[in-house]
């Protein structure tokens, strides 16, 4: 609900139903192709991002309109099953599907400012409120229609409007050079893995495409004891609250064990997949979905099981460490270009047992893996402040919504006001 007490006590607080035309959208039968063509975009959730929305990847024909709900200029979208509350305003007339509700606004309410509105923390916890009975998150129409909104002057609607759109021009530009910054930490990222691994740490005067001295070529399987792979099949009842841990494929992210949503399994369970058994120094690589992706097993895991991963067994005389990071530098790029004879959706054992590593010695593995850490460790840092800046620039484009609707961000004349 809203807090009447807050706002200025000119404005009114409605119901959607009671001030706008609700529509909620629908999906022109897909067994007649001569429905779809190019005459408007067709709006699904993916394309509802809290902006101006103005095409779609897929668009209807002249017939498709026919049967479809086209909303006029200006009209807002919001997302209502599912990831619910996501809002965009069309700049051009769309259609769009029965996951989204819209609005039409009225006379009295300006589309952009019920745009806003649909997007300030109230709205949303409306929403939010609504949908918490079911399993699936769903308003449908009726529900839809009793959100109340906040319905000032239309001058001072305008005047909101203008407010918030010149300070989140500002707050987006911010946005926008963070991420661009997090771009930049990306291809630096990949940069410093591929400097690693033509040895220019180590050994400055190297040619470009040639191994340093001393350093050569070595498949996997040569220098690990084993390459095997983890348990394959059912887990149902398997797991427990507690006992050995048992990683999945979202516990190995790219050069580092990830503990959330970590199994456990019983001991007994443990014994029985023997060959599936982790240690500290094994390397675990991901063979289906996010392939090629690796980390070593840490120190805290020092008995262990795991699902279905290749597991590199510690390698002997070579830093596991080393051959995590060069998996990690190549491994994906070369079965995207396909250039390891596997399909991107699988990754095996014998694939990894042939797959070739550039081998310096052991002290110059360690040295390297330092010079990879020392790097990307202030990259993480760097990546850190980023992310919470993003976060703090989310917070504040929230806080200045909700100061928005409760009549703080502008001030209008008495004069103004009645003459509305």
């Amino acid at each position: 609900m809203i807090d009447k007490s807050v706002l200025p006590e000119h404005w009114e607080v409605r119901k959607l139903g009671e001030i706008c035309k609700t529509v909620t959208g629908n999906t022109p039968p897909r067994n007649n192709i001569d429905n779809y063509g190019t005459a408007i975009p067709f709006v699904k959730p993916p394309q509802v991002q809290d902006k101006p929305i103005s095409d779609a990847p897929e668009n209807l024909s002249e017939k498709g309109t026919q049967v479809a709900r086209v909303l006029p200029i200006g009209s807002v979208l919001v997302t209502c099953i599912g990831n619910l509350g996501r809002t965009a305003i069309n700049k051009i007339p769309v259609a769009f599907n029965q996951q989204i509700n819209a609005l039409i606004p009225s006379k009295v309410l300006e589309g952009k400012f019920l745009f806003y509105q649909a997007q300030s923390p109230n709205f949303k916890n409306q929403l939010e409120k609504l949908s918490a009975a079911t399993t699936v998150a769903i308003v449908n129409k009726g529900k839809f229609e009793t959100i109340n909104i906040v319905l000032p002057t239309l001058p001072e609607q305008r005047g909101i409007v203008a407010k918030l759109e010149e300070l989140f021009s500002d707050l987006d530009k911010g946005k926008e050079q963070l991420e661009t910054a997090r771009q930049q930490l990306k291809v630096y990222r990949q940069a410093v893995l591929k400097w690693a691994f033509e040895g220019r740490f180590t050994n400055p005067e190297v040619k470009e495409g040639e191994l340093p001295e001393g350093w050569k070529w070595v498949k996997i399987g040569n220098i690990s004891p084993k390459v095997t792979v983890g348990f394959v099949g059912s887990m149902k009842d398997q797991y427990i609250d507690q006992g050995i841990p048992f990683l999945r494929g979202q516990n190995v992210k790219a050069n580092r064990y990830d503990p959330n949503g970590l199994k456990y399994v019983s001991d007994k369970f443990h014994i029985q997949l023997s060959k599936s058994k982790i240690s500290t120094g094994d390397i675990l690589v991901v063979r289906s979905g996010n392939v090629g992706t690796s980390c070593v097993v840490p120190e805290s895991l020092p008995d262990a099981n795991c699902s279905d991963l290749v597991i590199v067994k510690k390698p002997t005389n070579t830093n596991s460490y080393y051959i995590s990071y060069y998996l990690n530098s190549v491994v994906q790029s070369r079965i995207i270009a396909q250039k390891v004879g596997v399909a991107l959706g699988h990754f095996n054992t014998k694939t990894v047992e042939r797959f070739e590593i550039p081998v310096p010695d052991l002290e110059e593995q360690i040295q390297i893996v330092q010079e990879i850490e020392s790097r990307l460790s202030v990259c993480d840092k760097v990546e850190e402040t980023i992310n919470q800046s993003l976060q703090q620039a989310d917070m504040l484009r929230q806080s200045i919504l909700k100061e928005a609707f409760e009549g703080k961000l502008i001030k209008i004349s008495k004069t103004v006001v009645e003459m509305a």
